[in-house]
Parts: structure tokens; sequence; C-alpha cells
């Protein structure tokens, strides 16, 4: 049976097949990891390889109690889901929630993740997401993503942006796109690092 109908004025809309529900693990578990069975494990590592946790808050979640594990099963998995989030645009999504004025650049993210790969201490944690962030944070694409835009003329409706203008608009990105680079960041009380920093 097709999800797709026709209306009687000819339109086709998706037919939803309803609400799924996924308990991920059992009540109590994210409070205390300690109670954590092994199916509940399981089920995390999978619930991660078959990509149904695509938020950083989520993702975060589990990372802080596969930290508190401490297991070598669990380092794929949760590596290969970081690496997804960042990838599949979950996480510029999740900028440009942040940024509903000036929506944050995908060119100053697509920047951050190249030198994140041509970085040789990017080794230094499991976590794409945290190191593409900081990356972005130490090397001050806010501010440089933020001019490049503001001077385009097509921000201007093809008109060559005076300075002042270049100037007011890059300030506004900066100011937005560092407030929401600060509030993903807040996610993580220490680095998720194999050195601590």
């Amino acid at each position: 049976m097709s999800n797709y109908s026709s209306s009687s004025q000819g339109d086709a809309y998706y037919s939803s097949p309803g609400p799924q529900q996924y308990t991920l693990v059992t009540s109590g578990i994210m409070n205390d990891p300690r109670n954590l069975s092994q199916g509940d494990k399981d089920q995390l590592i999978n619930s991660l390889r078959t990509r149904r946790i695509n938020t950083l808050t989520e993702l975060r979640r589990i990372e802080k109690i596969f930290a508190y594990l401490d297991s070598a099963e669990v380092t794929q998995p949760m590596t290969s889901a970081w690496a997804h989030y960042v990838n599949s645009n979950n996480l510029l999504s999740e900028l440009r929630g942040l940024t509903k004025n000036y929506p944050f650049s995908s060119e100053c993210l697509d920047e951050a993740k190249w030198q994140v790969i041509q970085d040789p201490a990017s080794t230094r944690s499991w976590n794409y997401c945290w190191l593409v962030l900081t990356k972005i944070q130490t090397e001050n694409l806010i501010v440089k993503h933020a001019r490049l835009l503001a001077a385009k003329p097509a921000m201007w409706g093809g008109q060559i942006p005076t300075a002042a203008g270049t100037e007011q608009l890059a300030a506004a990105c900066i100011s937005e796109w560092s407030r929401a680079l600060g509030q993903m960041l807040r996610h993580w009380d220490t680095p998720p690092s194999t050195t601590g920093h």
C-alpha cells in the first residue's frame, strides 16, 4: 500500500504511519548509570547505530552514561554517532535554530570541520562535534565568517555595502552566532578528551 494518495483536488500528501514509541532505557538509568543493565547498554548502542538519537542533548546524555561506564565497546558507536550528527547537518540545524535573526554560517561550520580533519591534535577526543565547536572558538572563525558574509553584495540586494553597514551586520552576526556557540559548548562541563583539555 502506498503512503501517498490523492485528495479530491489531486494534491498528493504523505500519510504518516503514526507516532512511534521508542523506549531507550528503563526508568532511572539516565539518573544513575550504575543501574544500567547489559540489555540497556545494548539498546543505547543500537539507538546510536540506527541514528535514532540525533540531537546534541540526547547524544550528551548518552555520552555521560558511557563515560561513567568507561567501556571500550561503546567508543566506536559513540564516535560514529557524533560524526553522523555533524556530517548530516544536524549540528548546523541546531545552530541555526539558535540563530533565527542571522542564521549560522554553513561556511563557518565547513571550515571548522576541515580544520579539525587537518589537525593532528584532533585525536585528543572521540567527539567530533566538540572538536568542531571548539575549533570555531579557538580559530575565531565566527568573526571571520561574519565579516565575509556582511561584505557580500547579495546581503545588500546586489549593492556594494558601506563600511558602516558591513560592520553593523558583522557585529550582529558575531553576537548571535557567539551566543549560540556558547550555548552549545555549555553542554560539556569538562572537555571530552583523552588529554583532559
